[in-house]
């Protein structure tokens, strides 16, 4: 499943393309999708894209008559901006066609995506209920973090993956972040010092912003009809690495399941 910086780069590749546009036409291939795309979608027609945002791992296109249309690109989709006339393949879902002569085009092999239309002044709904801050703000800080641990017999891993603590650390983050804190993901969130979730905080929202840095590097693929942006090449420390040598100690890297996600640490350097 794409993840924060994913999804951020994919906001990146397509708001050049959106903002400022208007929405020409929106073409519904395929509307079932993880919720059945709602018919309301057609009101997005005629309407000018104000921006494009995200907020946790949802895309929202905003719309001039305050509406928004809700993305999500679940466990396999992705996003494509091409010539309107392009033909679709298998999985082609949903086009917004705009009136510069291109279409963002959602591809969802899996289905598990979502395409939804948020009225102009609805709430916005239990999708966004819960969610904690974003981890690239002020909001998101070691004090809320110690506040929210307190008592909590959770794995650290699972506690900074829980959307309603902090959004968007997903299972490669939260293992390359613990691996900088030097903590082990095993370790209970309740017995994790004041001073380490200090050091915690700051190492996730460095190892989200490198993860986006190193995306924008793929912003191209948006525009090829085989662009797939998905997971971009990164430098990872721990995750995916099991039996290769810690690039500190050597001492190999071990993996366990916690949560039902493989987890990757050095034994040595986290405690």
């Amino acid at each position: 499943m794409p993840e924060l910086p994913e999804v951020e780069v994919s906001r990146m590749g397509i708001a050049p393309h959106l903002e400022g546009q208007t929405i020409s036409q929106v073409i519904v291939r395929d509307a079932r999708l993880r919720w059945p795309v709602p018919d309301t979608i057609q009101n997005a027609v005629g309407n000018d894209v104000i921006s494009v945002e995200r907020r946790a791992k949802y895309l929202l296109i905003r719309l001039s008559n305050q509406a928004v249309i809700v993305l999500h690109l679940g466990m396999s989709g992705k996003l494509r901006v091409l010539p309107s006339a392009t033909p679709p393949v298998k999985h082609d879902h949903i086009d917004i066609v705009l009136n510069n002569g291109v279409c963002l085009r959602l591809n969802d092999p899996r289905r598990f995506g979502a395409c939804l239309y948020q009225e102009p002044h609805e709430p916005p709904g239990k999708l966004f209920a819960n969610l904690g801050p974003e981890p690239l703000t002020d909001e998101f800080d070691a004090k809320r973090l110690i506040t929210l641990a307190k008592g909590k017999q959770v794995a650290i891993k699972n506690f900074i993956m829980d959307n309603a603590v902090v959004v968007g650390v997903g299972n490669i983050y939260a293992n390359e972040a613990l691996f900088m804190s030097r903590i082990d993901p095993r370790r209970k969130a309740g017995n994790v010092s004041a001073k380490r979730y200090t050091v915690l905080t700051e190492s996730i929202k460095i190892v989200l912003a490198k993860a986006i840095e190193q995306g924008g590097t793929t912003l191209k693929d948006f525009t090829q009809s085989d662009g797939k942006p998905g997971y971009f090449a990164q430098s990872l420390n721990v995750y995916g690495r099991m039996g290769d040598p810690c690039f500190i100690c050597e001492t190999p890297i071990k993996s366990v399941v916690i949560g039902q996600r493989n987890t990757f640490y050095c034994p040595n350097c986290q405690s």
